[in-house]
C-alpha cells in the first residue's frame, strides 16, 4: 500500500504544482490586460481633451501651426495604434513631447494663461495624467509579477511549456506634472 501512496504522490504533487502554476499565469496575464484597459481609458480621455486644448490655444497663437499640426498628426496615430505596447510608447512618448511644446507656447501669452477655459483644459488634462500614471503603474506591477513568475525557476518552465510570452512595460513620462502657477499681479 505504501508504494502506491508514494506513487500517488510522486504523480499528483507534480501535477498539483503544474496546475496551481498555469492557473497563477493565466490569472497574471488577464490582470495585465485589464490593467491595460485602464490605461486605454484614459489614454482616451487625453485624447477627447487634446481637440479642445489646441482649439483654445490656437485662438490666440494661429502662427504656431507647426505644433497643432503635429500634435493633430500624432494623435490620430496614438489614436488607430492598438499594436504592442513598445510601440505604443514610443507613440504616447512623441505625442506628451507635443504636449509639452503645446504648454510652452502658452507661457507666450499671458491672456491665454488666465483664460478659465484654457485653465479648465489644462486642470482636466493634469487630472487624466495623473490617472494615466497611476494606471501604468498598476500595469506595470502586473507586468513584473507576470515576468518574475515566467523567469523564475520552476515556474519558468510551465511558462515556456505553455507558451506564455513576455510583456512590455509601459513607460511614457505624463505630458504635464501640474498646472501653472497664475499671478493677477
Amino acid at each position: 500500500m505504501e508504494p502506491l501512496i508514494a506513487l500517488g504522490l510522486f504523480v499528483f504533487l507534480p501535477m498539483l504544482f503544474v496546475i496551481l502554476t498555469y492557473n497563477t499565469l493565466v490569472s497574471l496575464k488577464n490582470h495585465i490586460q485589464d490593467a491595460w484597459s485602464d490605461i486605454d481609458t484614459e489614454l482616451k480621455r487625453r485624447y477627447d481633451l487634446i481637440p479642445n486644448l489646441v482649439s483654445t490655444v490656437k485662438g490666440y497663437a494661429a502662427h504656431e501651426k507647426e505644433v497643432f499640426t503635429q500634435i493633430t498628426e500624432l494623435r490620430s496615430k496614438c489614436m488607430t495604434n492598438n499594436g504592442k505596447v513598445s510601440d505604443q510608447c514610443v507613440d504616447e512618448t512623441l505625442l506628451v513631447g507635443s504636449l509639452q511644446k503645446l504648454l510652452a507656447v502658452v507661457e507666450n501669452y499671458p491672456q491665454l494663461k488666465a483664460d478659465s477655459h484654457f485653465l479648465t483644459l489644462q486642470k482636466e488634462l493634469v487630472n487624466t495624467e495623473d490617472r494615466i500614471q497611476a494606471a501604468r503603474r498598476f500595469y506595470n506591477g502586473n507586468v513584473r509579477d507576470y515576468k518574475n513568475k515566467c523567469q523564475m525557476f520552476p515556474s519558468s518552465l510551465i511558462a515556456t511549456l505553455f507558451g506564455f510570452e513576455s510583456r512590455d512595460f509601459f513607460d511614457v513620462e505624463p505630458a504635464v506634472r501640474e498646472p501653472p502657477k497664475v499671478s493677477m499681479d
